[in-house]
């Protein structure tokens, strides 16, 4: 059974098309990273999601549960934990009072409430914390306590918008390397638009543009289906003319796709990676080029996904 699942989900507001028949599959234990860029349609999906707003047509199951009237009886709360893009809390109590207080919306008895309060500050990095007012918090902490306050019930499936488009670099890695300890004990369904958060902690990957889903895989699956190989050179220091020139000789070249040059570095983008492998390296040292640097560079996923989202697939 999978952890999340829609069929046709639409939405419209007015006019405005939010999703358009959104079809979407999450297995049990990823960590997910929805993709796509602002205006795509990953709030309106989570929210959907969430039961904070109701689809226009189609359908959507968390564990099994469908979202909706038909899971009304209580079931599904206990089946995702929350954090939307910008927390919102009580700013005068502690974490602690703030985690007993959602447990008790949960029916958690004392005991259960106070040692998950433990358990889940510690996990978070707040325990020394716990009797600090939220009020003073950092976004960063603001954010963490976020997922631990969404981890309360102990939910199969996490929801997470955007959980660390907001936050310096400091709190990003404290967010993200939180995510990574959930590997395996939770479904993390994760929204961005920030590619290396995805690169870094996700394994599987859905990329959504104009409220469509046109891509969904595992994520080293997608970058070898469509990713470009590409090759990165680098003059010594003095050979940037010379660089220059090499450079646009090769946009000549049938089975070069892109070349960008910067200062003393250059970024080749080949349709035939054995072509580029027999005649680039021996076009650099034909021209004379000093290189300090000369490798075939690993497909990123931003190379996926502008191809995907600009229709270049």
């Amino acid at each position: 059974m999978s952890a999340i699942r829609t069929e046709g989900l639409r939405k419209t507001y007015g006019a405005v098309t939010a999703l358009d028949g959104l079809d979407l599959t999450v297995a049990r234990g990823a960590v997910f990273g929805f993709l796509g860029p602002n205006g795509a349609g990953k709030t309106t999906t989570i929210r959907i999601l969430t039961g904070l707003a109701q689809a226009t047509a189609g359908r959507a199951w968390i564990g099994g549960v469908e979202i909706g009237p038909a899971g009304a009886d209580g079931r599904l709360v206990r089946q995702f934990g929350h954090l939307p893009e910008e927390p919102a809390f009580y700013n005068w109590m502690t974490p602690r009072e703030l985690l007993d207080h959602v447990g008790r919306l949960f029916g958690l008895k004392a005991a259960e409430r106070a040692a998950r309060t433990r358990q889940l500050l510690e996990l978070v990095g707040l325990a020394e914390a716990g009797k600090r007012r939220i009020g003073g918090f950092s976004r960063g902490m603001r954010q963490r306590l976020g997922l631990a306050q969404a981890l309360v019930s102990q939910p199969p499936v996490l929801l997470l918008d955007e959980p660390a488009s907001a936050l310096d670099p400091a709190g990003r890695k404290e967010v993200l390397d939180l995510i990574e300890r959930l590997r395996g004990e939770r479904t993390v369904f994760m929204s961005t638009h920030i590619l290396a958060d995805v690169e870094r902690v996700c394994d599987h990957v859905g990329v959504v543009a104009r409220g469509r889903l046109i891509a969904q895989a595992p994520r080293e699956a997608l970058l070898a289906q469509y990713a470009i190989p590409a090759f990165a050179l680098e003059a010594e220091p003095g050979g940037e003319p010379a660089l220059a020139t090499w450079a646009e000789a090769q946009r000549a070249r049938p089975w070069v796709s892109a070349v960008t040059v910067d200062g003393a570095q250059a970024r080749v983008t080949v349709s035939d990676l054995a072509a580029a492998k027999r005649e680039l390296l021996a076009a650099a040292v034909a021209a004379g080029l000093v290189l300090t640097r000369y490798e075939m560079v690993r497909p990123s996923l931003e190379d996926v996904f502008f191809r995907l989202v600009n229709g270049q697939a």
